[in-house]
């Protein structure tokens, strides 16, 4: 069995062709693709962060509008770039989501990828502390962030409040029971994955990592798996950690599919520099689904994996999207024990 879910970027654009032309569309399409998704049978709705661009950015107002239009499906983002974050203002702002959604709040965090602008984070107020990289202010954000999510008391109470205040020192409110261990970290390398296992986050791995043996990409991130249980299990954490992978998978089944993905997925992974560091990136998968069951069944990454993010091509729309997500769960999930 696997947790199932999407991811989506959350594109749009006015170009031809395009079924999400603004950010009214992006935003209202994506809600209804998990009210749709839900309905199916798929277990999560993450959506990715990015800044400066015409994709989702703020996730909470769109992760609180699902929350309220849904009952069980999970949702998340894929991640949150924490160089701009506040990590105060980001706990309650998680904390009402996670209270809104009943507990089904799953944060996906990292460090962040090269943005749209240069130093984007300055924009937004943040700067490295001395003899720190962005990266090194990233990780602060988190730290910090997981420790207001426990909810212990840090600040002094005005002895003349306007409202009455419960003994001791003030935490952040609201604050939501449990959601510290539904946080998450987008490892890039097998060290960050060791980090975040240190740290009590669940581990979040994308079609991207540094290539640190110049083995299959899918070989690479199931070590990286493997690395990062033995050192969950080193740190002495008493819960289970769940770990996802994401991919761009299509089953085609139609000759709309054949249009769009005819031509098969990028059956090779592709090398490249990301920041002067050589990185990986790793295959997607197009094909028939008899085609496609052989081809997953040999991914090592996804076998060590409890759950799937599916990738989806949000800007072709509410329709194709639904149908897309039906058929992996139709066509390909059983053939591999996945339902």
């Amino acid at each position: 069995m696997k947790t199932i879910g999407f991811l989506s970027f959350g594109h749009w654009s006015d170009q031809r062709g395009s079924a999400t032309r603004t950010a009214g569309d992006a935003l209202l399409q994506a809600i209804d693709i998990a009210v749709a998704a839900e309905s199916m049978g798929v277990d999560g709705a993450y959506f990715r962060v990015h800044h400066f661009a015409r994709q989702h950015a703020s996730p909470f107002p769109l992760l609180s509008a699902i929350a309220a239009r849904t009952s069980s499906i999970e949702i998340g983002t894929g991640v949150i770039d924490m160089r701009y974050e506040n990590p105060l203002y980001m706990v309650e702002d998680a904390g009402a989501a996670d209270l809104i959604s009943r507990g089904r709040l799953q944060l996906g965090l990292s460090r962040g990828s090269p943005e749209q602008v240069i130093d984007g984070w300055r924009y937004f107020g943040y700067a490295p502390g001395e003899d720190e990289t962005d990266a090194d202010m990233a990780r602060r954000h988190t730290q910090v962030f997981l420790q207001m999510l426990e909810g212990g008391g840090f600040a002094e109470p005005n002895p003349r409040p306007m409202f009455p205040n419960p003994p001791g020192k003030l935490r952040l409110e609201p604050h939501s029971e449990g959601l510290k261990d539904r946080i998450w970290w987008g490892a890039g390398s097998n060290k960050t994955a060791e980090w975040a296992a240190m740290m009590g986050m669940n581990l979040q791995s994308s079609t991207l990592k540094d290539d640190e043996t110049g083995e299959p990409f899918h070989v690479q991130q199931a070590a990286q798996i493997r690395a990062y249980r033995e050192a969950w299990k080193a740190a002495g954490h008493k819960r289970s950690p769940r770990v996802s992978v994401s991919r761009s998978i299509f089953a085609i089944t139609n000759d709309m599919d054949r249009m769009y993905f005819g031509r098969g997925g990028k059956e090779d992974d592709s090398l490249g520099y990301i920041e002067q560091q050589r990185s990986i990136f790793g295959r997607s998968y197009a094909d028939e689904p008899d085609k496609l069951i052989a081809q997953l069944a040999k991914d090592e990454a996804i076998a060590e994996a409890d759950t799937l993010l599916l990738t989806i091509p949000n800007s072709l729309g509410v329709d194709y999207n639904v149908h897309a997500l039906e058929s992996i769960l139709t066509h390909v999930a059983p053939g591999l024990g996945w339902r």
